[in-house]
């Protein structure tokens, strides 16, 4: 039996705003776009405009997460508590799993969003090699990317 490698990462920012303004932006996911670096080449597939989020929706993008790797990658709004959190998990895409919880709370300063992921990387030994030297970074770079960009929308 071979046991699959789970990584997990937190990340926290507090969102200087009113929680209905933060709710708005994250749950309509066209705005993946405008928090994903452009370095990515994030398309999104799925005809979105208008649309808010709900448990259930799909959306399929094309991202290249690696620079030498581009990837279809479908998600599922998996479950959803208005003002509260929402969970997207991976159907299919670069990751062997993918688990991305999205937590607001209303704070004195505004909000206060958590981002909860756990992953896997496919291929065995090389996809833990990967992990090591490419992947955990470039995960981390992107969420810094994120925060750098809610920074800049929301203090304007």
């Amino acid at each position: 039996m071979i046991i699959m490698k789970m990584y997990a990462k937190e990340w926290q920012q507090i969102v200087p705003a009113e929680m209905s303004e933060v709710w708005d932006f994250f749950s309509r996911p066209e705005n993946l776009n405008r928090i994903t670096p452009e370095d990515m080449n994030f398309q999104i597939l799925t005809n979105l405009e208008g649309l808010k989020m709900y448990p259930g929706i799909l959306v399929q993008y094309v991202v290249r997460p690696l620079p030498f790797m581009k990837s279809n990658w479908i998600t599922e709004i998996t479950a959803m508590n208005e003002h509260r959190y929402f969970i997207d998990e991976q159907r299919f895409g670069p990751f062997k799993f993918w688990h991305h919880q999205h937590h607001f709370k209303k704070v004195a300063e505004g909000v206060l969003m958590t981002d909860l992921l756990h992953y896997a990387i496919p291929i065995g030994f090389l996809g833990r090699l990967a992990h090591t030297i490419l992947v955990n970074k470039r995960i981390d770079d992107i969420f810094t990317y994120r925060k750098k960009i809610i920074e800049d929308i929301f203090t304007r």
